[in-house]
């Protein structure tokens, strides 16, 4: 691929930084995805001015979820730590971030979501986790969805691989709004509730909301990723889901 994964700029006289992934339809979050986000994060994590972060998406959907190439027992453990160090850097970035989502929100395209601060989505939103279905689990999401949804709608959602659409995650808890432009209505909340604050007590409010939340999501990810890397790549299940969706087919279980 050739063009730029992502947008970014600044508007509101630069309190609000603007993320667009820019691969559409799938956007799938690959490594140069995860680099170009990490990038942004990182270079305005200490830019004062900023007082939110709206992420949002071009063409239907806002992700189709992680690269399945990326997936394969040869690249994983480098895709699987850069996923990780996004999310770990999202979870401690300072200002609120506000995601927007409209079409299919799936695999690794809601754990970059359920690593935002508050969630807009458009009435047509599918959220999942659909990782199951290939015979692995999903390891950001199996330590972020339980403390933003419960654990017993986590289960669901990692167990059946199913989605829900976008009133189901507002009754969840998982969104703040549903609204034909998602976008827009992020935007607006930017206008209305956080522009003109102070820097300084937003970013020690969102330390004192989130840190706790932060520490544990980090050590968390840290043992899922092992749990993921040493034991289930290890089955014969695992690399056999993988490489069934990859020839598109259906897969063999012989549940080892």
């Amino acid at each position: 691929m050739t063009a730029e994964p992502l947008k970014v700029w600044l508007e509101r006289d630069g309190a609000l930084l603007r993320l667009r992934l820019a691969r559409p339809k799938a956007n799938i979050i690959d490594a140069e995805m995860i680099a170009a986000l990490a990038s942004s994060f990182s270079a305005h994590r200490e830019n004062k001015g900023v007082l939110a972060a709206l992420l949002d998406h071009e063409g239907p959907h806002f992700s189709f979820g992680a690269s399945v190439e990326e997936h394969l027992p040869e690249r994983c453990a480098e895709m699987l730590s850069a996923l990780h160090a996004l999310l770990a850097l999202m979870l401690e970035w300072p200002k609120p971030i506000l995601v927007c989502a409209k079409g299919q929100c799936l695999g690794g395209g809601l754990e970059l979501a359920a690593a935002g601060h508050l969630l807009f989505l458009a009435p047509d939103t599918q959220l999942g986790q659909p990782e199951i279905k290939l015979g692995v689990f999903a390891p950001a999401a199996s330590v972020l969805l339980p403390a933003r949804i419960g654990q017993a709608r986590a289960e669901d959602l990692l167990y059946s691989g199913r989605s829900i659409d976008a009133v189901a995650a507002l009754h969840w808890g998982l969104a703040s709004e549903v609204a034909e432009d998602p976008a827009a209505a992020a935007a607006a909340y930017f206008d209305k509730h956080l522009a003109g604050k102070s820097g300084a007590a937003l970013a020690l409010a969102v330390r004192a909301a989130r840190q706790a939340f932060s520490e544990l999501a980090r050590a968390r990810l840290d043992e899922v990723e092992a749990l993921y890397l040493e034991r289930l790549m290890a089955t014969r299940d695992a690399n056999e889901g993988l490489k069934a969706f990859m020839e598109k087919r259906q897969p063999r279980w012989e549940h080892r």
